[in-house]
Order: C-alpha cells, then structure tokens, then sequence
C-alpha cells in the first residue's frame, strides 16, 4: 500500500503542488522541436511535450481541506514580461535544461513575491538562489545539444497553480492567475474528488 504523496501513488485527500509557468501552445511547441534536435545517447528520461514548464515554487502535498484557503493566497501582483530562452545545459546528475538568456525583472519579482504567502501559509520556500529553466529530460548525462541556438520569445501572462500526479503522470492546472491577480479555477473544489 502506498503512502500519502509516495511515489507509487496519488492521495486525492493531499495533492502533490506547484506553482509553474506554462508555455502557450506556439512556445512549447518550439520547445519540443528543439529538443528533437538534441542527441539523446544513452537511456534519457524526456519531459513529455505537454509536460514542460518553468517551475517557480514547489509546494509538496498540501491538504485538499486547505486548497481554497492556498488559491486565494497566491494571487500576488503580477506584469506580464517577455521571457527570452536560448541557453542549452547540462545540469549536475544529468538534467537537460534550457534556460533564459536573461531573467526578466518581473520573473525574479514574481518568485519573490510569492514567497512570503508562502511562509504565511506554512510551506517551505527554498533558500537556493531561482535559476528559472525548462526541464527536457533527466539522466541525460551522455546527451549533446544542437548547434543552431533556440530563439524563442515566451509572452508571459500569467501563472498557475497545479497538481503533479504520480499515478498517471499527468498535470493537473487547478488555478491561473493573471495580470488583474484574479485566479481562474477549475470547478474542482480538490483534484481526484467530484465537483460539489
């Protein structure tokens, strides 16, 4: 039997969180043909197309009794911003990044600001510095990136809160959140019950 948030399993009544940036369809998609032009040797596990995302917060698992509590505290002032990526790596233990070619003002002002809701509502918030980077696989050490360089402009216009399922794989947007720092949801009052 599996535990609460273990990964073998998903516990509807603690949903595994984070809070991300998602790429339009136009960004991903230029993403993912950008990936195809790597040299994957060796057994790389890749970040599913729809799966690839900037992730700004990790929240862990977080009860469903306070999900509505946790949307209203996320919505913190926001300006949309041009995110410029184009920079391949090959991070420690075999990650395959891209990452910006400069992080925007507004991105290092949005991570900030969400950390003191953060803290506020009892989650912990990492201490190392953010380098913002789509993840494109993991145990890639043996991988090669392409020569030609990734131009692609992301237009940044909002975040969102979502559910990391383990047992599906499968990402879950339970809320956007917008210049107006309104959040959008879902009818879902938790992920893996019925509306009420």
């Amino acid at each position: 039997m599996s535990r609460p948030g273990s990964r073998s399993g998903t516990n509807p009544e603690q949903p595994r969180l984070f809070i991300a940036l998602l790429p339009d369809s136009a960004v991903r998609r230029r993403l993912a043909e950008y990936c195809d032009g790597w040299r994957w040797q060796g057994r790389p596990a890749r970040v599913r197309d729809d799966k690839l995302h900037i992730t700004l917060h990790f929240l862990g698992n977080v009860a469903c009794t306070r999900l509505s509590e946790l949307r209203a505290t996320l919505a913190v002032p926001f300006a949309s911003f041009d995110l410029a990526l184009g920079r391949p790596a090959l991070w420690p233990r075999g990650i395959a990044v891209i990452e910006p070619l400069s992080v925007p003002d507004e991105l290092r002002a949005l991570h900030t600001a969400l950390k003191e809701p953060l803290r506020r509502f009892g989650l912990p918030v990492e201490s190392r510095p953010f380098h913002p980077h789509v993840a494109l696989a993991r145990r890639a050490q043996q991988a090669v990136f392409p020569v030609q360089v990734l131009d692609v402009v992301w237009r940044v216009e909002d975040y969102a809160l979502v559910e990391s399922r383990l047992d599906t794989g499968e990402y879950r947007v339970l809320e956007r959140y917008s210049e107006n720092v309104e959040g959008t949801a879902t009818k879902e009052s938790c992920p893996g019950r019925p509306p009420e």
